[in-house]
């Protein structure tokens, strides 16, 4: 941990309490403090009203909950006749004082109160929890969609990259935060402490969290990586137990083997891109021979698209599955001509290409479900990513290896003799 973390982290713990630790003084109902708090002009005044609420929001079951997201939805939502008006004296004359109260009334009340709500110490984290709750009880609702909408814009600003600190994690760092990453591991679980330790203690083995200063015990999101020689392509081969382990200055290849987000309440705030870059170029600088950054990631919507399209698969057969997987990850299309696979759309999205794909990767229960048992080598070439980057985000092209494209090829040939 840097000694700025370490001072940000002891700063926050020891001065601020979580809000839902605070007793509620004030008994009227949440939605006459959200109005009141809305209208304060005190700061004082304004930070009572703040715990007061958040202290109440934490007490309500599911369904007060939801209740409240409602009232404070259509309580303080935008004036359309004030939008309208003040648009129209903007157009009519460009001034400062014209733009001022245009964008007063185009920004409904409810980012007001929860910029308010966010000035109380320590409420970012309850705040993020309270969209967590947003997402879970009215995430189909459409009356919610706009105040999902206010909470996701203000949490872009809030977790921009430069408020965030980047900190590896490993085999000696707190207790609490180990709990943390056993919990939110996403891709590959964490059966034990043993299981975690084999992750973490070895020197060819790395583990980098991005936290937040008003949430230094909460990792946003943790990217576990294995430095190798050469391009891995199977899991269990990277966890497996009881393995060497070798000096990281003997690597030449790092392996970003799973990524996982921890906060549902940050749910569409992108943290990956960042993640992956920065953490490939510290240890580009920190192991000088370290000259190839992949992933060995999982295929999750492989086995979905093959049933939807109603083609048979048999996860046994290795090389029809290689074949229609390359396929899938270089044609299966979804929403606005974007890759139908939300881990290619992330990663080709962030400027990466795909490399390698491989069959019998991830034999587990899980891995041959979702995938057939394939994975997927992302390649981020640090020369070449902004440029990959702009051209995917242009084209929509699904930049691939020769070796990839003839495996997509090879399928498509047994596609044809099939009919």
């Amino acid at each position: 941990m840097t000694l700025l973390a370490d001072l940000l982290s002891t700063v926050f713990e020891r001065r601020y309490l979580r809000p839902s630790s605070r007793r509620r003084l004030d008994d009227r109902s949440l939605d006459d403090l959200a109005n009141d708090l809305v209208g304060s002009a005190g700061e004082t005044s304004g930070l009572k009203l703040a715990e007061d609420i958040l202290a109440g929001y934490e007490e309500l079951d599911d369904d007060a909950k939801l209740a409240f997201f409602k009232t404070i939805t259509r309580s303080l939502d935008l004036n359309p006749g004030a939008v309208r008006s003040t648009l129209d004296a903007y157009e009519s004359q460009t001034t400062k004082a014209t733009y001022r109260n245009f964008l007063a009334a185009a920004e409904p009340r409810r980012q007001e109160l929860f910029r308010r709500l966010n000035r109380l110490p320590g409420a970012t984290g309850a705040l993020v929890r309270m969209r967590a709750d947003l997402l879970r009880l009215g995430g189909r609702d459409n009356e919610l969609a706009a105040l999902d909408l206010d909470l996701r814009h203000l949490c872009a600003s809030w977790f921009n990259r430069g408020f965030l600190v980047l900190r590896p994690i490993n085999w000696e760092s707190p207790a609490h935060i180990l709990e943390k990453i056993i919990a939110y591991e996403a891709v590959h679980a964490i059966d034990s402490w043993d299981d975690l330790k084999q992750r973490l203690a070895p020197d060819d083995r790395r583990c980098f969290a991005f936290f937040h200063p008003s949430m230094p015990d909460e990792p946003l999101i943790f990217v576990e990586v294995a430095l190798t020689r050469g391009i891995p392509g199977s899991v269990q081969a990277v966890l497996e137990n009881g393995r060497e382990a070798m000096p990281a200055e003997d690597a030449d290849t790092a392996v970003f083997y799973s990524i996982s987000n921890c906060q549902a309440g940050l749910a569409s705030i992108s943290f990956g891109n960042s993640l992956i870059k920065q953490v490939a170029a510290d240890l580009a600088a920190q192991l000088p021979d370290l000259n190839t950054f992949v992933t060995l990631s999982p295929i999750p919507g492989l086995t979905k698209w093959l049933t939807q399209e109603g083609h048979e698969w048999d996860h046994s057969a290795s090389d029809d599955m290689r074949n229609t997987a390359a396929h899938y990850l270089l044609n299966a299309k979804g929403k606005g001509g974007l890759p139908f696979d939300p881990v290619a759309r992330f990663h080709l999205g962030n400027g990466a290409m795909v490399h390698a794909v491989h069959a019998n990767a991830d034999v587990s229960d899980k891995g041959c479900q979702q995938s057939g048992g394939t994975m997927v080598n992302y390649l981020y070439d640090l020369e070449k990513v902004a440029q990959n980057h702009e051209n995917f985000a242009t084209t929509q092209q699904v930049l691939a290896s020769a070796a990839v494209q003839a495996h997509a090829d090879a399928s498509a040939v047994a596609v044809a003799q099939e009919r």
